[in-house]
């Protein structure tokens, strides 16, 4: 009896993921990608003669999902250098983000490092959480709504937005709760405060492991999954746009091709629109060898003089990096919601407002602008949909959501 078929709509690392796990269970596997280039954002560009990665350079470390598919793959995880990073608030200087939080909900809402982001009523008002019956909140769809019924506007919009929209590109009303912080809800109800939520559930995480990354860059994980899905037999093509799908077929160019499945891992419709822009920028100033600043700032909805949402400083962040380039070589990097007019000076003005410092010539500079999370794709029905459009932004929901369908429609075979 021959092999299953799949046709895997998109090159990405969902496309990639799924096709690799598909092959392995037997399945003769077909990936189109309408691009010339695979890895959707995660990618890899080259800056003052140092290859970086160009879109997501970490990861969640949320259940170990990309650390098992990177130990399946041969590559190294790596952990970010053990130091605070820093929030620019809407006024005032930056300052070291609170110690205990998770997604910026304080653990102590009254800690002298939360009142001096929020100012003493605001924290006044979050302490309250602990007088609420438990119903307030719990039953919340967003993150946003949950912090808000529970802590109060100040805390959401000071200190829970600009992380959470550093991580994910959205406001937390915008992210449903139980995907963004699995466990969230189940700690309030049953600790009883936000806080006390917040408290355990940093106790079973060891400090600095809610992200990680890959030794040499995020983006060796593409070039490890294509070798990988190749040796396993999967047929990759790129440059081949599809117009259309069916359950069992899809339109590339002229031609229907045939399938037993299809899988959609890019909707084939999604905007082209830029809402996610990333500069990149290398100078050599020793005075940032101390990191300053921590690995990096997140910044507050309209912080006076700064239009960046995030800066991060990846030479204090990634220890290999720092040993990759020469001496007092820094590699900084700031993220805007759209591209700014004039980038370079753009860019140089934030990280020079974010860090403290004045900048010297700049050794390299790229700008690159990435798409948003488009919407739920929309598929007839037998096709299988993957991607941030259902699984929601980040590596780990992404490839998550790959090796489930991937495991559903194998099981499928297997009956």
């Amino acid at each position: 009896m021959p092999n299953a078929t799949a046709i895997v709509v998109g090159g990405g690392v969902a496309g990639l993921v799924i096709a690799r796990d598909l092959a392995a269970g037997g399945m003769s596997v077909t990936v189109l990608e309408a691009s010339d280039h695979l890895g959707g954002k995660v990618a890899r560009h080259r800056v003052a003669g140092v290859d970086l990665d160009a879109g997501a350079e970490s990861f969640a470390t949320r259940q170990g999902t990309v650390a098992a598919l990177a130990a399946e793959l041969g590559l190294e995880v790596v952990a970010p250098r053990a130091c605070p990073a820093w929030l620019k608030p809407a006024e005032g200087e930056p300052l070291p983000l609170p110690a205990t939080s998770l997604l910026g909900i304080p653990g102590d809402p009254i800690a002298p490092d939360v009142i001096a982001v929020i100012g003493l009523p605001a924290a006044e008002r979050a302490h309250l959480d602990a007088a609420l019956p438990i119903e307030v909140g719990s039953d919340e769809r967003t993150l946003g709504g949950l912090v808000r019924a529970r802590m109060g506007d100040a805390v959401l919009e000071r200190l829970v937005a600009p992380i959470v929209t550093g991580i994910h590109s959205r406001h937390p009303d915008e992210l449903e709760l139980d995907v963004v912080a699995p466990g969230l809800r189940a700690a309030l109800r049953r600790e009883g405060s936000l806080a006390a939520a917040v408290r355990t559930l940093r106790a079973a995480a060891p400090a600095g492991s809610a992200v990680a990354g890959i030794r040499g860059g995020i983006y060796e994980l593409v070039a490890a999954l294509v070798a990988d899905a190749e040796r396993l037999g999967v047929v990759i093509r790129v440059n081949e746009p599809v117009s259309g799908v069916e359950a069992h077929a899809v339109l590339a160019g002229d031609s229907w091709l045939e399938a037993d499945h299809v899988v959609l891992a890019t909707p084939l419709d999604a905007s082209g629109e830029t809402t996610i822009t990333l500069v990149t920028l290398v100078v050599d100033l020793p005075a940032l060898d101390s990191a300053p600043r921590g690995t990096g700032l997140l910044v507050a909805a309209g912080a006076e003089g700064v239009s960046a949402k995030a800066l991060t400083h990846s030479t204090a962040k990634w220890a290999w990096l720092a040993s990759a380039v020469p001496a007092h070589r820094q590699v900084i990097r700031l993220s805007y919601a759209t591209t700014p007019p004039d980038a370079r000076a753009t860019a140089v003005s934030d990280a020079e407002a974010l860090l403290g410092v004045t900048l010297p010539e700049v050794l390299g500079f790229d700008v690159v602008g990435w798409p948003a999370v488009p919407p739920k794709a929309s598929a007839p029905a037998g096709v299988t949909v993957i991607g941030e459009s259902v699984s929601g932004t980040g590596l780990a929901a992404v490839i998550s959501g790959a090796r489930k369908e991937a495991e559903r429609l194998l099981g499928g075979v297997a009956s």
